[in-house]
């Protein structure tokens, strides 16, 4: 009630904040819905100074956390472009369902870089592709867009035409492009293909997309078809060339490799944090989850790939409570990580004591020297 106090004024805004007063009385339903649309209207019309910020973000989260989903819904939409709304509030609405999301992800200038990050690791896909479509996109959010390698969210990336995408992340997404078709024709038209990078796209194109591209650079087809076989010929015959791996092992290893970079980038800018865990379990990464456990906990790759495939489930458990994650929820955690190893770590008996993460890493440390796992 001190807080809805706090934004009373002598000016003609009292009459309206009085009403909050009352309506911040009643336990009915519709009066909370008017009561926080009324403390938006509020501060629309007057946004509130530094002095009563903590207030606002105490009344909103309060009230926004007890609201039903359609208000929350209206509350996104009307906060989406207000510069002076309570950071904490828009990422709450940010990382709710999608459709509450939405427009806060589109247009809340609150959003940080590391806000979108997070909400690109710890929610679902649609979420991830409002990231991906949201109006002049940061560098450091398009990097890790593409780190992450999701077809779906790329491709919303390269219709991003003001994402602030680097030659060497187009350079990714066109070498993307090569087994993902969708790619394709939204990269074409973007503003940020230069002359070098439209060659390397062009080599790989359907006829309608080469004279799109035709149509912005000159490509000279029989000089780039030359000098395709050239450059065959070269790697033929030199002393390093070595036939290709099989498509499923190259694969494999270059998804692995941008999942640690993924995981190194996160780490560097202090938002590597467990919520990736699930995340990766739940689209099915395990190289993913296996790498951010590695990073998270300070373990080596042989202790984390020890303790997924080990006969009792145990030093799983210790490796997850020692970085973090919920007691709660490893139940789920090992179902999900079973599906994808054969039903491994086995089901022999383990002891889910609580502790502390700092036990529970001393603990798994203790169990991986003792089978020599380093």
């Amino acid at each position: 009630m001190s807080a809805v106090a706090q934004l009373r004024s002598p000016s003609p805004a009292r009459e309206p904040a009085l009403d909050l007063i009352d309506l911040a009385r009643s336990k009915a339903p519709d009066d909370r819905r008017r009561l926080l649309l009324g403390v938006v209207a509020l501060c629309e019309a007057a946004p509130p100074n530094t002095a009563l910020a903590p207030a606002l973000a105490e009344i909103f989260l309060t009230l926004a956390a007890q609201a039903e989903r359609d208000i929350r819904r209206l509350l996104s939409e009307r906060l989406a472009a207000a510069d002076w709304a309570p950071p904490a509030l828009i990422n709450m609405l940010a990382l709710d369902e999608i459709e509450i999301a939405a427009p806060v992800i589109a247009a809340s200038p609150l959003l940080q870089d590391a806000d979108l990050i997070r909400i690109l690791l710890e929610t679902t896909l649609e979420h991830q592709i409002a990231v991906a479509r949201r109006p002049h996109l940061s560098h450091g959010v398009v990097e890790a867009i593409v780190d992450q390698a999701d077809p779906v969210t790329m491709t919303a990336l390269a219709s991003n035409r003001t994402a602030d995408i680097s030659d060497a992340a187009m350079r990714r997404l066109i070498e993307h492009s090569r087994r993902i078709a969708g790619l394709r024709a939204p990269l074409t038209r973007h503003p940020r293909l230069n002359a070098d990078l439209a060659h390397d796209l062009y080599q790989w194109v359907g006829q309608a997309l080469r004279q799109s591209i035709g149509e912005r650079f000159k490509i000279d087809d029989a000089r780039l078809n030359a000098a395709v076989r050239e450059a065959a010929a070269k790697a033929v015959h030199s002393p390093t060339w070595r036939p290709l791996q099989p498509a499923g092992r190259n694969a494999d290893r270059e998804r692995q490799e941008m999942e640690k970079r993924l995981v190194d980038k996160l780490q560097a800018a202090g938002q590597l944090r467990p919520g990736i865990l699930i995340r990766a379990l739940r689209e099915q990464r395990l190289s993913l989850f296996e790498q951010a456990l590695v990073q998270l906990g300070g373990f080596t790759p042989a202790q984390v790939r020890s303790a997924i495939h080990s006969s009792t489930a145990e030093p799983l458990y210790l490796a997850c409570t020692a970085v973090g994650l919920d007691r709660a929820v490893f139940a789920n955690v090992l179902s999900e990580v079973r599906k994808l190893t054969d039903g491994r770590p086995g089901g022999g008996a383990w002891s889910a004591t609580p502790m502390n993460s700092r036990s529970a890493a001393r603990a798994f440390r203790q169990i991986m020297e003792r089978t020599a796992i380093v």
